[in-house]
């Protein structure tokens, strides 16, 4: 139980700001309720999300101002009424949409995902979101077969660079999208590298001529049409993200809904491809089957990662009070992997 009030530091999102509007300020906890537990974060993750909250631009963000942070590893210091003793100490990862930018929070113990022993913080934090996005994307929705060719646009991003290192430990040929100056990077995760400023859909092709057999695309806008045309009959294109609208003026909404019925339409007209849209919320309200699915899915990333088939990518561990500094870092697309706050 907890013994006495719990004071977090936390970076406030105060509105549409740069990053270095961000506010780091002080609170007390309120007391653990039942279920709940109290965790010491120690590393939580900059993701495409913020980058986009900052902006005002993510779907369903909460309304300014509040604390950022998608996800988190940590700590299990306190527990509330109800909650197994053995979880006090235990190290965990936790999907947070929203919160994860603190040093203390206050979590339901049902969304806890246990950390192998051994595995380093900032390490196992650049595969919460991304590994339970990139695991689901191609192994519940895609179900690429060994032998099978993907492309993968932003394959040196957070999600890109783990959906490259998921797909060939499950044996499939990776196509990656990449910038020159990161093309070796992607190549040395086992990616055939393309440059994504050129012809993509002409060097593809080239690379694959009967078509790929599913495109993994966070970038949506009009070059969503390319992705689904580069599929082999029966292929799949999965949409996850519109980046390519991050700048676009007007409702933050409305380029989401966009691709959406895009999307829609390509699975009503009569041909042998498949498209979807990707949430990692997705059946959030059968909350406890979206609570096993994910503790599942996590868990087989971390097994990976624990027989070294998976190769955790921290860009940069840079403490929590330099969020602003971390959150540039991030946005500069000069990185390989993901930038890590370390508390």
């Amino acid at each position: 139980m907890n013994a006495s009030p719990a004071i977090t530091v936390e970076v406030v999102l105060p509105g549409q700001v740069e990053p270095r509007g961000l506010v780091v300020s002080r609170r007390e906890l309120p007391p653990l309720e039942h279920g709940q537990v109290l965790v010491r974060v120690e590393a939580t993750g900059v993701s495409f999300a913020e980058q986009q909250m900052r902006r005002g631009k993510y779907y369903d963000q909460p309304p300014f101002p509040f604390v950022p942070g998608y996800d988190l590893v940590g700590t299990v210091t306190a527990i509330g009424a109800d909650v197994d003793e053995a979880v006090l100490g235990r190290r965990v990862a936790a999907l947070t949409k929203t919160g994860g930018w603190s040093s203390q929070v206050v979590l339901d113990a049902a969304d806890l995902v246990p950390v192998p022993s051994g595995v380093d913080p900032a390490e196992a934090e650049t595969f919460v979101v991304n590994g339970i996005t990139a695991w689901q994307m191609l192994h519940r929705i895609a179900r690429v077969r060994a032998g099978g060719t993907i492309l993968v646009h932003g394959a040196n991003g957070g999600v890109g660079s783990t959906l490259v290192q998921l797909a060939r430990a499950a044996g499939i040929r990776v196509i990656g999208t990449a910038s020159a100056r990161n093309a070796a990077a992607v190549e040395a995760l086992g990616a055939i590298a393309v440059d994504y400023r050129g012809d993509v859909p002409s060097r593809v092709r080239e690379l694959a001529p009967g078509g790929v057999d599913a495109v993994f695309d966070h970038l949506g806008g009009p070059g969503i049409v390319d992705s689904f045309r580069l599929l082999a009959p029966g292929g799949t294109l999965v949409a996850y993200g519109s980046a390519s609208t991050k700048n676009d003026e007007g409702n933050s909404r409305l380029p989401v809904l966009k691709l959406f019925a895009r999307l829609l339409w390509w699975n009503v007209l009569p041909n042998r491809r498949r498209a979807h849209f990707y949430n990692v919320w997705a059946g959030k309200r059968r909350i406890a089957r979206f609570r096993q699915r994910l503790a599942a899915d996590l868990g087989g990333v971390f097994d990976l990662a624990v027989q070294g088939k998976l190769r955790a990518q921290v860009a940069a561990r840079v403490p929590l009070d330099e969020a602003a500094r971390a959150l540039e870092l991030a946005e500069s697309r000069t990185v390989v992997g993901k930038v890590v706050l370390v508390p």
